[in-house]
């Protein structure tokens, strides 16, 4: 296992005379500082697994009162805080007495979401073993990859994905059988497992938009600085919701997912409703805001968009919502402005995290800073950040753009299997290098530019396709789009839009193209346009450029 010293915990506030109060920016160090309030965190030596830190946060108030944990929307049944947490019990305690599994083995989870989902994942942490949670719609070829590089010794799935796995030392456990359920519901008291904080916790993988996908290796300690980070200011804004009888959120998101796993766990630690839906559909999704009276929900831009364009929300009361956490990708100023223009008493709130960074590295809080559109908030408690030139490898201050780089105690252990880039991500002072085009501005706001990667190359201009994409959802005929490079053998690579027209739309090619020239600088114009009938997105809703590119080398489209 890849593995790089990341203990370093930030002190925002140390050498406070070189750091600028407003921004974060230390003159000194040319580093940023995170101007949240430092957040007190368990000794690191302290022996504390994730599971026993989550049920340590809970309220009584869930407890006593009976409050449901989790509901299922797809059947209605709900799991109360006393059984959820007598379930994570019974579970633990049948797996030491029917398996061999022990502290460091890797159990396998391929399974849809559902209520076992959230119970599972906290037994095994319980037991110190760390949890590989895998899309259950993964390919062949994709899952013999995971197994490879996770080496499970056990794997539990639904009846529905259990064909899929090869054979394991512990074999697979079904978790929609009777036995499962019989495991859930023994009642036994498990026996103490002393699990460290550096353990690894979970292995969750990078979206491989750009390549094979990766293990990332996340420690308990990891989403116990996360955690303890939104518990801790909870009661500084309370997410807005201070005034809702209680906190129901809904998650269309995806538990194995690095987004749906730490919401999911910050959710369970704060005593909040969780709705989960084992397949996302938009009225579904609606139905569930209305019929649990959901107040929050975490979301991906591409739900924002959805949202702001869709008339189907007209049909249902979502008058309940107060508070979308949208992540996962840039969110266009214009996309933010036109939902809020159809929902004004919402309030989206952005954020900015990676796989590598077991979720949110910088976030917004509170409805004042909601108000910064096109930023992901300001950096997270105990992080620091660095905003470093792509090709000098120098620190750059507030308002200039390079790569991001961030530390503090969120960021994870290193890539399980791949030494090399370990070390190509994480340097040697533990600074993770986000790939990501970014800057500060003077009040300690982050702004997404693109991905370094995902920037096309025009002629000597860099253009950032996210930018394109933007400007693209306001147009009324447009429902979706992806923009992308394209070899051009004068420019080097010219900028590509693939369109998914509204339904009824005619929209031309040479529309698209002139509704984006009258609105940018000349060398970030597109040149190239093919209609779709959908954009590839990952889970997160992260758009697969690779597969764009692809069928843009293959296939035919309207050029200029």
């Amino acid at each position: 296992m890849a593995t790089t010293n990341t203990n370093h915990t930030s002190h925002p506030h140390s050498n406070n005379a070189t750091i600028d109060p407003n921004s974060g920016f230390s003159s000194h160090s040319r580093t940023f500082h995170s101007l949240r309030p430092n957040i007190p965190l368990p000794p690191p030596s302290l022996p504390l697994s994730l599971t026993e830190y989550i049920l340590s946060l809970i309220p009584t108030t869930a407890t006593e009162n009976n409050i449901s944990a989790l509901i299922d929307s797809t059947t209605d049944n709900h799991l109360t805080y006393p059984t959820f947490i007598r379930q994570i019990k019974s579970l633990a305690a049948s797996l030491q007495s029917h398996t061999s599994l022990s502290k460091g083995h890797v159990a396998l989870i391929l399974t849809p979401t559902s209520l076992h989902v959230p119970v599972l994942y906290l037994a095994l942490f319980s037991l110190g073993v760390t949890i590989a949670p895998a899309n259950p719609l993964s390919s062949q070829s994709e899952l013999t990859h995971i197994v490879n590089l996770t080496k499970p010794v056990i794997a539990f799935a639904s009846s529905s994905t259990a064909s899929k796995i090869p054979n394991l030392p512990y074999g697979t456990i079904v978790t929609d059988s009777p036995s499962f359920l019989s495991m859930l519901n023994s009642n036994s008291e498990p026996r103490r497992v002393e699990t460290s904080q550096s353990d690894t916790a979970a292995i969750l993988f990078s979206s491989g938009t750009t390549g094979r996908v990766k293990g990332v290796l996340l420690t308990h300690r990891n989403f116990i600085a996360l955690i303890g980070g939104f518990c801790s200011l909870k009661h500084v804004y309370n997410d807005g919701l201070e005034n809702e009888p209680h906190p129901v959120s809904l998650f269309p998101l995806p538990l194995f997912h690095v987004f749906g796993f730490f919401m999911m766990v910050r959710a369970m630690a704060m005593g909040e409703t969780l709705v989960l839906m084992e397949r996302f559909d938009f009225e579904g999704m609606l139905k569930s805001v209305e019929k649990y009276r959901v107040s929050y929900m975490p979301v991906s831009p591409p739900l924002v968009t959805a949202f702001a364009k869709s008339d189907l929300a007209k049909k249902y009361d979502v008058s309940s919502i107060r508070l979308l956490g949208c992540g996962g990708a840039p969110l266009g100023k214009e996309v933010a402005e036109s939902f809020k223009a159809k929902f004004p008493n919402v309030d989206i709130v952005q954020g900015y995290g990676l796989t590598e960074s077991g979720g949110a590295a910088a976030r917004m809080i509170g409805f004042d800073e909601a108000t910064h559109h096109g930023s992901v908030g300001r950096l997270a408690e105990n992080m620091e950040a660095k905003i470093v030139d792509p090709v000098t490898g120098e620190a750059l201050s507030p308002g200039q753009r390079g790569e991001l780089w961030i530390r503090g105690p969120i960021i994870m252990k290193g890539y399980i299997g791949d030494d090399k880039a370990t070390v190509e991500t994480l340097d040697s002072e533990g600074w993770l290098k986000t790939g990501d085009l970014c800057y500060f501005d003077s009040d300690g706001f982050l702004f997404i530019v693109d991905r370094l990667k995902e920037l096309i190359k025009y002629k000597a201009y860099q253009v950032p396709p996210a930018e394109l994409e933007h400007i693209l959802l306001t147009n009324p005929e447009i429902a979706d789009v992806a923009v992308v490079p394209y070899p051009d053998e004068d420019a080097g690579q010219i900028p590509m839009a693939f369109v998914v027209r509204k339904p009824g739309s005619k929209i031309t090619a040479d529309q698209v193209m002139e509704y984006v020239a009258k609105q940018v600088s000349p060398y970030k114009k597109i040149r190239r346009v093919s209609f779709i009938n959908s954009i590839p997105k990952s889970p997160a809703g992260k758009i697969l450029r690779r597969e764009l590119v692809a069928i843009a080398l293959n296939g035919g489209s309207s050029k200029l």
